[in-house]
């Protein structure tokens, strides 16, 4: 073939293959439309992974995610006959989990038994808090400033009172942990790893309940759902203790509405199971605490 005609093939080639390229993505961002914009490019990572995984014949771990990001992806993945996905964070009602990915010959065994898989590991974080309390953001704070680790590395932080906090994380960042996690706050830590059998994890207790208000503003519901006063979670929203669906909230006057959950440190979480307007034009909502 003549040199020019050869370089016309070449062109006509790539741009197929562009095209092709193209309307993958479309067809993928299209596939996609239903997730909330802020986990998409997340649960995408999820199927890229999940693709990953079946190509490999192998065991594929994602990073360690928020809920509403677990729920989509699995969601996305339901129709999908060649991936299993197992979401796992440790012990049975963790909230940040790893999705583990893989062919079902490889995944039957682990889906019943997630105790199997190696994906997370937990570190025991141990101090002196007496004179010092350190509440789950120093832990937080204190990980993450360690060199290098960004807070996908980092499961749930079980904080212990004055004895410390176990910390679920990614099997790797071990070694890193041991050595470099000595301080936190002004406590003085030592950190080794521990088997998970060893977390000290209690039962949630679950809790329905009703409440009228006249608003749905985050500080009214939240005020009602943690049976605190107004100005006190207002302080808490404002100092960045309270999260609305897994995500840092700092004003008070932000609306929530029926499925949004509000977490606030120390407190638990409150879902917002139902909302009805009353004849006095009030809002009668159905929350459910989880303690």
């Amino acid at each position: 073939m003549h040199l020019s005609a050869r370089l016309v093939s070449a062109r006509c080639a790539c741009r197929r293959a562009r095209m092709c390229t193209a309307a993958a993505t479309a067809k993928g961002a299209d596939a996609l439309a239903w997730v909330d914009p802020l986990n998409r490019r997340e649960v995408a990572r999820v199927l890229e992974i999940a693709e990953r995984a079946t190509d490999r014949w192998d065991v594929v771990w994602t990073d360690f995610l928020t809920p509403p990001i677990v729920a989509d992806s699995m969601a996305a993945l339901q129709g999908r006959q060649d991936v299993i996905c197992v979401p796992w964070g440790g012990y049975a009602q963790a909230e940040r989990c790893r999705l583990a990915l893989g062919r079902e010959e490889l995944m039957e065994s682990l889906r019943s038994d997630p105790q199997q898989l190696d994906g997370v590991v937990a570190l025991q974080v141990k101090g002196n808090f007496m004179f010092d309390p350190a509440k789950h953001p120093d832990f937080l704070g204190a990980i993450l400033g360690t060199a290098g680790v960004v807070r996908e590395k980092v499961g749930d932080i079980l904080v212990q009172g004055e004895s410390g906090a176990q910390i679920l994380v990614d099997p790797d960042l071990v070694e890193h942990f041991e050595t470099s996690l000595v301080q936190v706050r002004t406590v003085p830590v030592e950190t080794r790893r521990i088997p998970l059998s060893e977390l000290s994890v209690r039962p949630p207790r679950q809790e329905e309940f009703s409440s009228v208000e006249a608003s749905m503003r985050l500080d009214a519901i939240a005020s009602a759902g943690f049976r605190m006063s107004r100005t006190k979670i207002g302080d808490m929203i404002k100092a960045g203790d309270v999260r609305l669906n897994w995500r840092p909230v700092t004003k008070p006057s932000v609306e929530v509405k029926e499925g949004d959950v509000i977490s606030c440190s120390g407190k638990g979480r409150v879902e917002i199971k139902a909302c009805e307007m009353t004849k006095k034009e009030k809002y009668a909502v159905t929350m459910m605490r989880y303690v």
